[in-house]
């Protein structure tokens, strides 16, 4: 049982109570930094921005996405689906999800502005996720390195994530229970963090895939650890689960609007930002046409030289979760979900600006970074976090006027 075994060589553990105060304030002054990146990057703000100038932090919170989430809050979504002028599918309020909507409106009823209940209900879940992390990873790394992984995730490149009207902290919320459930093997919860994951952003198929995985690895290992018939059961149900979950909200758009296609021409509506014309879809084409629009279109660089990258990229990230030392420490589940959700991404993605943002999703991979126990590489990571998030704070927030600087 190799990969299931603890750490017990970093002296004694924290209580529950101390890993909720240390965790707190490590989240505190990580959003006191972010806060301040904010204020300088509304500062910086000016005319050719898209926030335009000296903007306040209500409408940073307010931009890109969330505002697709108030629309959501505020009105629903269509039963007819707007066209272009070209008569395509048009952007619209089906691409996002309803939980994260209508719960900062729940929140925000005592304020009287949505956006108020969008900010708490992102902090709050941010600061539970944190949690949640450190007791993910503290089984697989000492209590020292989780608290830095958790100082990492709190104040990485994308860390701004927790302080605006975007799902992923709440996501991550959810993600990070589920992988501790299936690490406690305590699998009746999942039955509700399932549709709470699938109805908050995209991204639980990847999760039915990683249970598929998940399910194979316990079956070849039954003789070292023993396979029960309710854990099967479980296991498959729980998978099926997270399919139905994962295809339900295409279903609903199709039944509200009267068009079963309508999920998919909402998504590829965003393609055509990019790349203008018929948008199509089939598995893996999205990685494929961005390879060719950014090393092709963009860069002016040979295509071919944009597929031998993506392909080296591919075998770097299968090197690094099969090999790595610190990798393997986490555990098999972390593991099988890095991998899950790389695979979805390379299905159903299409590469631009917001990958960064859809790769927080393995935040549990900051463990390994935190692994070694060296304070010169921890402060240095950690300064590297800090420069990267004020890098995507600025561009997406302060400036966000090319078609690289989408969060």
């Amino acid at each position: 049982m190799a990969d299931q075994q603890l750490t017990t060589d970093a002296g004694p553990r924290l209580s529950a109570g101390r890993v909720a105060a240390r965790v707190g304030l490590i989240y505190l002054a990580a959003r006191v930094v972010t806060t301040g990146f904010l204020l300088i990057a509304a500062e910086l703000s000016g005319f050719e921005s898209r926030f335009g100038p000296e903007p306040g932090l209500a409408d940073l919170v307010l931009g890109w996405d969330a505002r697709w989430y108030w629309l959501v809050a505020e009105t629903g979504y269509p039963s007819e689906l707007p066209l272009s002028d070209t008569g395509a599918v048009a952007e619209n309020a089906w691409a996002f999800m309803p939980v994260y909507a209508y719960l900062a409106k729940i929140v925000a009823v005592p304020f009287g502005q949505w956006v108020i209940g969008a900010f708490l209900v992102s902090i709050a879940a941010g600061y539970a996720a944190s949690v949640v992390l450190f007791h993910l990873l503290r089984d697989r790394i000492d209590d020292t390195a989780a608290l830095w992984a958790v100082t990492f995730f709190a104040a990485g490149p994308l860390a701004a994530l927790f302080q605006v009207g975007y799902a992923e902290s709440l996501y991550l919320l959810w993600l990070f229970l589920a992988l501790w459930c299936v690490m406690r093997r305590r699998y009746v919860w999942l039955y509700g963090l399932i549709p709470l994951m699938g109805f908050t952003r995209p991204g639980v198929l990847a999760f039915a895939l990683f249970l598929g995985l998940f399910g194979l690895w316990r079956w070849f290992r039954r003789r070292r650890e023993e396979l029960h018939a309710a854990e099967i059961v479980h296991i498959v149900a729980l998978g099926a689960l997270a399919v139905i979950v994962g295809f339900s909200w295409q279903l609903i758009a199709g039944w509200v609007t009267g068009d079963g296609g309508a999920y998919l021409a909402t998504e590829l509506s965003w393609r055509r930002n990019w790349i203008p014309g018929e948008a199509v879809f089939f598995p893996f084409e999205g990685f494929l046409s961005a390879t060719a629009f950014w090393f092709g279109t963009v860069w002016a660089l040979p295509v071919e030289l944009g597929y031998a990258v993506l392909a080296a990229s591919l075998l770097a990230v299968a090197a690094i979760l099969l090999f790595v030392p610190q990798v393997r420490r986490l555990g098999v589940e972390v593991r099988l979900w890095s991998a899950s959700y790389f695979v979805y991404l390379l299905l159903v993605f299409f590469p631009q600006s917001s990958l960064f943002r859809l790769l927080v999703p393995l935040s549990p991979l900051w463990g390994a970074v935190a692994a070694p126990r060296s304070n010169v590489w921890r402060g240095g990571v950690l300064l590297a976090c800090l420069i990267g998030q004020w890098w995507w704070t600025y561009n997406m927030y302060g400036l966000g006027n090319a078609i690289w600087q989408i969060p």
